[in-house]
């Protein structure tokens, strides 16, 4: 590990741990501690199972648009691949953006890719999850106020949502609509720029930064002009966050505070905004998140919501963490070189 990425990951679990240690504290240690010991152990089982599925649901989203860049895997290679990937996720800043070159090179080792196509098979799952996640936000926030006022904290996460993944979808059309730009000019400037440092021959640079973005461009096409596949995957990508809703919902009923499930089904995507921050895997940043949105919208006493969370983030956090890892290091990519 260079230290850049080392510092970058000491300062992203640090403040994971500050932000625990303080939702802890606002909260209260003991009525958390005895919320988790009264837990209900069948169905704290029951939210690991349905984080499983979850981890399976997106796998197989995986194996899809691999499939379409003509990546073939089999379905349990898939689930350890995906695991994998999600273990990157978890241990680097930034969730997804920090994660995806070493899921990518994961994906490019076990599949025999070009490390540009693992790099648009992952990336298309991260993207194509926003369609089904904003369409839950949407359906889950309108359901819920024609029974119950929206409060502010609900109002300004749902806007701070779109208003993020807004900034993303215009971002990502600006420099498709730009491709060919691209291609033709970037590595025209990266090239001789890292050519005044000795290490680097700009000619060399230039030439493999335009090849490999062709690639990924032209690998991107690929994925979006097979529709029949895209609308499957995209299903694939609502069950797994419906599997996330119900991972949490199970998970109250565990510490014997059930709730509605319309609830969890807009505030598991909404709390992954907080993914974006450059914690690792969102660590702390979503679990106060959760906490945040489901205090006003379920009634429920915030020591009992925490543990809830708490449950609910061992079943898609810390567990696919445990398999990513295993499924890394048996694959012989490690996170971090």
């Amino acid at each position: 590990m260079e230290g850049p990425q080392r510092r970058a990951l000491i300062l992203g679990a640090g403040g994971a741990v500050l932000l625990l240690a303080v939702l802890f504290v606002v909260v209260g240690v003991d009525p958390v501690v005895g919320a988790l010991a009264a837990a209900d152990p069948p169905l704290v089982a029951a939210a690991a199972g349905l984080g499983l599925c979850w981890l399976a649901a997106w796998s197989l989203m995986l194996r899809a648009v691999l499939g379409a860049l003509d990546v073939e895997m089999s379905v349990p290679t898939a689930f350890l691949v995906y695991s994998g990937a999600a273990f990157a996720n978890n241990v680097t800043p930034f969730g997804q953006a920090g994660g995806e070159p070493v899921a990518a090179a994961l994906i490019s080792k076990v599949g025999e890719a070009r490390y540009e196509t693992g790099l648009v098979g992952i990336a298309s799952v991260d993207v194509l999850n926003v369609v089904p996640s904003v369409s839950l936000v949407f359906l889950g926030v309108g359901s819920y106020a024609a029974t119950t006022a929206v409060g502010d904290r609900v109002g300004f996460a749902v806007a701070s949502a779109v208003g993020l993944i807004a900034a993303i979808v215009t971002a990502i059309a600006f420099i498709w609509r730009y491709r060919t730009a691209v291609v033709d000019r970037v590595p025209g400037a990266v090239g001789p720029f890292l050519g005044r440092f000795e290490r680097f021959d700009a000619e060399t640079i230039e030439a493999g930064l335009a090849d490999r973005l062709g690639n990924f461009f032209a690998d991107i096409e690929r994925v979006g002009t097979d529709r029949a596949r895209l609308l499957g995957i995209v299903g694939l990508s609502l069950v797994g966050w419906l599997f996330q809703a119900a991972a949490l919902t199970v998970a109250f009923a565990a510490v014997g505070h059930p709730i509605s499930p319309l609830v969890p089904v807009f505030v598991v995507p909404l709390s992954y905004v907080a993914g974006a921050t450059p914690l690792p895997g969102g660590l702390g940043g979503i679990e106060a998140a959760l906490v945040g949105l489901l205090v006003p919208t379920t009634g429920v006493a915030a020591s009992a919501i925490t543990a809830a969370v708490l449950v609910f983030r061992g079943a898609v956090y810390w567990l696919p963490m445990l398999i990513g890892g295993a499924s890394a290091s048996a694959l012989g990519v490690k996170a971090f070189e």
